[in-house]
């Protein structure tokens, strides 16, 4: 008896001891890349249907003792971050071609992708031939985008490049291109959603096998995991019950007409919608005050009694200024951590993208609205015999910042629509919310409306505040 209860006792801990050492592991995947992976309308994979690649990790993590979490990138970004190790796998229909190959490890492939070609399903073209001339889309980094490339030469067409699958979509819909290269399971899991295109491929090309892609030489524990949990996803049925809910059955949820509406979006997005409402609100309140604090030190420096901080100012300024704020925001998400050793965690990444960007503009108008004081008042305090920086906060500084206010809040207003470039390294705010949403749904006229109004009204209330304060202060 003593022995079984000691043996049970031994059991529990050993449990217990293997449940705390598992692993955690950061997967990088795409945001809109159906039916690989489906986000909900929270931005999250929690649903029932989140795509094919989601339900295999969440079977695998479970059966090799593993937990995960996600970093949600565009295609490229994946790519940037595993080169730079800021990911421990990429798991987004990831392609196993010679080129990568040479860069990176991969899995046990789970799927055999081959790459069609669609039309506007009112368009008459019914083979590659009718497109010359023409622009087709595909999307950057994939398999349909080498093969659009590797025809082009032949069928003398022109090649556009977009970061998600939606957007080729829709500007095939609307007319802008003439045709469409994309994954074979994408296109038709779209179209079965209700995007009007037609595929007019008789069969898929450039097939490739799909798998998990590791930066060369590491994380061979993950590998292994991945591998043997790949295995027993075939070997079990449980491999082609999961591709076969989101390539052949009617099983994911397709939204009805009445849903499709404006009214409709809104009411079955209502609470996604504000949640990115919100997060755009607090980045710009947050990142303009870091804003200010960072230029009001640029503003300082800049009109110091003293070369060396005028020229840092200025250098600084002439820098940030001189960014594109997506070239920023990648650099510091994805670049930066490459050389410090340490990951910096997205919503830092994003204020601090704000901070610099909007902050070295704030520099410009600061330093520029104490310039606009009259030299006369410099002069005249510091005949009173104050200090240097005592006359600025005292008698400039009080006379400029009511200089700099029009400018200010419009530059807040600026930070507030900046957020939106965000989206590219996977912030959670309104665009990126809207970019969710219409991958789920394929309804980008509607959702782009519905968001643009939205910034429209915030902006506008913006306005009359920023108005309401001149006034006040004129008085």
């Amino acid at each position: 008896m003593a022995a079984c209860l000691a043996a049970f006792i031994l059991g529990i801990q050993f449990q217990t001891i293997r449940v705390h050492a598992e692993p955690t592991y950061t997967i990088g995947t795409n945001t809109t890349f159906a039916p690989f992976s489906i986000q909900d309308k929270n931005g999250k994979y929690s649903g029932k249907n989140p795509g094919i690649e989601i339900e295999m990790l969440r079977k695998i993590a479970k059966h090799e003792h593993f937990k995960y979490r996600f970093k949600i990138m565009s295609f490229n970004g994946d790519l940037q971050a595993l080169s730079n190790g800021q990911v421990d796998a990429v798991m987004a229909g990831m392609s196993v071609t010679k080129e990568r190959e040479q860069k990176f490890d991969f899995s046990t492939p789970y799927y055999n992708d081959g790459v069609v070609v669609a039309v506007s399903n009112k368009e008459h073209i019914t083979s590659l031939k009718q497109l010359k001339g023409k622009q087709v889309d595909a999307k950057s980094g994939t398999s349909g985008a080498i093969m659009a490339q590797k025809y082009k030469k032949k069928y003398g067409y022109h090649i556009k490049y977009f970061q998600d699958s939606n957007t080729p979509y829709n500007d095939v819909k609307v007319g802008h291109a003439a045709a469409v290269f994309d994954d074979e399971p994408v296109l038709k899991y779209s179209i079965k959603n209700g995007v009007p295109l037609k595929i007019i491929s008789k069969h898929a090309e450039y097939t490739t096998p799909i798998a998990v892609g590791f930066k060369k030489g590491k994380n061979q524990e993950l590998q292994r995991k991945m591998n043997d949990g790949i295995r027993w996803l075939k070997k079990s049925g449980e491999m082609k019950k999961i591709q076969d809910k989101y390539l052949k059955s009617n099983a994911t949820h397709i939204d009805t007409a009445k849903q499709r509406t404006i009214p409709g979006l809104i009411k079955n997005n209502s609470s996604a919608l504000l949640r990115g409402l919100w997060a755009t609100v607090w980045l710009a309140i947050v990142g303009i005050i870091l804003a200010l604090i960072f230029g009001t030190i640029l503003g300082v420096l800049g009109i110091a009694d003293n070369k060396i901080l005028n020229g840092i100012s200025a250098t600084i300024i002439y820098i940030f200024r001189g960014l594109p704020m997506m070239v920023l925001a990648f650099f510091i998400y994805i670049g930066l951590p490459a050389v410090i050793g340490h990951k910096i965690p997205l919503n830092q990444a994003g204020l601090l993208t704000l901070m610099l960007d909007e902050g070295a503009y704030v520099g410009a108008i600061v330093k520029g609205g104490f310039d606009s004081v009259d030299k006369g008042q410099w002069e005249a305090a510091r005949s009173l015999g104050m200090p240097y920086y005592k006359a600025l906060w005292k008698v400039v500084a009080p006379q400029g910042f009511k200089l700099m206010i029009p400018s200010l809040v419009n530059q807040f207003i600026i930070t507030l629509k900046d957020t939106s470039i965000l989206s590219a390294i996977g912030v959670m705010e309104l665009t990126e919310t809207g970019t969710v949403i219409i991958a789920r749904n394929m309804e980008g006229f509607k959702m782009w409306l519905i968001i643009g109004v939205m910034y429209i009204i915030i902006i506008t209330l913006l306005t009359w505040l920023s108005n309401y304060v001149q006034k006040k202060i004129a008085k």
